[in-house]
């Protein structure tokens, strides 16, 4: 996969993606990134990138010359085939709420841009034009765009095949499945007075199916019970629903 990002702070990208799973993927050449100054682009003196909005209103907005210049650049680096274009992502408040089925999509992807916005935003004429998607982390505001950036890229990243070592390292994770995680144990079995639930240590595998698969349906029906509403549940998860309800 490459993955472009536009942005004001490409050493905000520095740490959080040179580490870790990602760091490995970038080494394995799994996942190509390169974090683009949009500033670079700008065709004034001072390399001033916003202006007022027309209008009035509060704050600048970022003027669409030195966006349309750095994506057409980058685009011209990308060695497409023809025909073949890239997905556009603005990280914008007003869009789509990213999800796990959004991270599963875009990890099919070959080619990714992300446009990294600040002040109150871009230019309509750069969203109009060039962005395919405009997507938001949560119900609440930021600085700007470049965190947002690296959450999706995180999410979207650990999907590649090769990235994990193992695809059950995420196939069972919260939200793959559509519910919660079921609670982790590890060693030492009794630690200050708490024990390992027993079904976990008693070699019963369906059981511990069984455990986990109600503890996930328990999980996710207290804290997030609105992803129960569209999910396929068998008869047997029904009733183990109704029963904790009472």
């Amino acid at each position: 996969m490459n993955i472009k990002v536009m942005t004001l702070f490409p050493e905000m990208f520095s740490g959080p993606l040179n580490n870790s799973i990602i760091q490995r993927a970038r080494d394995n050449k799994l996942i190509d990134m390169e974090f683009v100054n949009i500033r670079d682009y700008a065709d004034n003196k001072h390399k001033k990138v916003d202006d007022y909005p027309y209008g009035g209103g509060p704050g600048m907005v970022m003027t669409p010359q030195p966006i349309f210049d750095c994506y057409n650049n980058i685009i011209n680096m990308m060695n497409m085939e023809d025909g073949e274009k890239p997905r556009v992502i603005y990280l914008s408040p007003k869009g789509r709420t990213f999800n796990q089925n959004m991270a599963v999509e875009l990890s099919k992807e070959k080619n990714i841009i992300m446009i990294c916005g600040h002040y109150e935003g871009i230019d309509q004429r750069v969203i109009d034009e060039i962005v395919t998607d405009e997507i938001s982390i949560g119900d609440y505001v930021l600085t700007g765009g470049e965190i947002p950036a690296m959450a999706i890229i995180d999410s979207v990243a650990r999907l590649i095949p090769g990235v994990l070592s193992q695809n059950q390292s995420f196939e069972e994770e919260s939200f793959y499945l559509g519910l919660l995680e079921y609670p982790q144990y590890t060693r030492p079995r009794e630690f200050r007075g708490f024990n390992v639930p027993s079904v976990l240590t008693s070699g019963d595998h369906k059981k511990i199916e069984e455990w986990r698969r109600e503890q996930s349906l328990k999980t996710t029906f207290e804290r997030r019970a609105d992803l129960l509403d569209d999910m396929e549940l068998s008869k047997k998860d029904k009733g183990f629903l109704k029963k904790i309800r009472k």
